[in-house]
């Protein structure tokens, strides 16, 4: 017996960009020196390598943290997600400040945003 699988559902364009991105509340940000903003989170372990940690690690019940160096126009970005305007705001505010044209803003943005998000630094409203 076959089982039907349902297509995942599809948001179109429109509907994406009226979306609003929310900052996770668990990643921390601290500014440097140069304007831009260097990002930490914590990451989850499979159980395989939580034993692999405790063997090897000077720090074995310290959680596991990530970090990333956002550059310029990441740090532009990422100080307008503020749960409040939506991508297509995003979007036109970068391309202002930037001088692209909006298409070209359109998919460096929404390249940036869905990285974002498939790390868990950011979700969607």
């Amino acid at each position: 017996m076959k089982h039907d699988k349902r297509p995942p559902s599809v948001l179109t364009r429109d509907a994406a960009l009226k979306k609003r991105p929310v900052k996770n509340e668990e990643v921390s940000e601290t500014p440097s020196d140069d304007g831009s903003v260097l990002l930490s989170y914590t990451i989850s372990v499979k159980p395989f390598f939580v034993g692999l940690i405790r063997r090897f690690s000077s720090r074995p019940d310290q959680p596991m943290t990530k970090k990333i160096q956002l550059d310029a126009l990441g740090t532009q970005v990422w100080k307008l997600i503020d749960g409040r305007r939506s991508v297509r705001r995003i979007i036109d505010a970068f391309a202002d400040t930037n001088q692209l044209h909006p298409q070209e803003a359109e998919v460096s943005v929404t390249q940036f945003l869905k990285s974002l998000g498939k790390k868990g630094l950011i979700g969607i409203k």
